[in-house]
């Protein structure tokens, strides 16, 4: 396995109440298969053989049924410092899982929640940017004066403003900026070594709805997705849209939990 940039999305899992039901879920969606965690009330989940996610089962049924993403470290105690610093929260200090890395999970101030991982013997992702794997993933706010520098000044991220078409706006203070592409600390900022982003919940969405990171997964066909997600017992929450970078919808599985399915520019008709 390649070793992941610093702050780069290097893993994703989802917390269910029925992990057999997910696997059933997961497996007829992506074409995923599973491999048991020794026992444990997890299951990582393969494409063509390949690590791409894990599904787990919940421990405390208040939980939310969530998909959570894990950016990657090589200093989590020092990350951990810089997100208490930068008016971030700590909801579970390093620990170690296992032999495979140390782990953390933490929210922003804004309040979506967010995973560390500081890689042993796993790094993260098998695969990804390829159907049936991890492709995106972005917060979702309302506070993005408070959530844009956290990040900028925990993870080194570098930010590109877009417009409602996809567009750079950087040059143009007064357009409209509803979205922010972040790039890694040294690269050039913008689309093509962007690795997250983060978009504002406007008032249109109910109040009591929290701050959240949404996960994309990358399918070669955004509409048959789709259709298949609601015969597999999920729900659209926003059906087949183009956006700059091919065609997404955002679907919820058979238990609640909330992703995208992205298909890509280059798998358009």
């Amino acid at each position: 396995m390649a070793a992941f940039a610093h702050s780069a999305p290097c893993w994703v899992d989802v917390q269910l109440s029925d992990l057999e039901a997910g696997k059933r879920f997961y497996g007829g969606l992506f074409g995923w298969t599973f491999r048991a965690g020794d026992g444990m009330p997890f299951a990582d989940a393969l494409s063509g053989g390949r690590l791409v996610a894990a599904l787990a089962a919940k421990k405390d049924g208040r939980m939310p049924t969530a998909w959570g993403v894990y950016f990657a470290t090589d200093d989590i105690r020092a990350i951990v410092a810089a997100i208490r610093e930068h008016g971030g929260q700590i909801i579970t200090d390093p620990v170690r899982a296992g032999q495979a890395g140390i782990v953390a999970q933490a929210a922003d101030p804004g309040g979506a929640v967010f995973g560390l991982w500081q890689p042993e013997e796993r790094e993260g992702f098998e695969k990804q940017n390829e159907p049936g794997s991890f492709c995106w993933t972005e917060v979702h706010t309302r506070q993005p004066e408070k959530v844009d520098p956290f990040y900028e000044k925990v993870f080194g991220f570098r930010g590109t403003d877009l417009d409602e078409a996809g567009n750079d706006v950087s040059g143009d203070a007064e357009a409209l900026v509803d979205f922010r592409m972040w790039s890694p600390e040294g690269a050039e900022p913008g689309p093509d070594t962007a690795v997250g982003g983060r978009s504002v919940i406007t008032d249109a969405f109910p109040a009591e709805l929290p701050s959240y990171f949404l996960t994309y997964f990358t399918v070669a066909d955004c509409d048959a997705a789709a259709e298949l997600a609601v015969q597999l017992g999920g729900r659209v929450s926003a059906p087949p849209f183009d956006i700059p970078y091919g065609r997404m919808a955002v679907l919820h599985d058979d238990q609640g939990a909330l992703f995208a399915v992205l298909q890509p520019s280059e798998l358009l008709p």
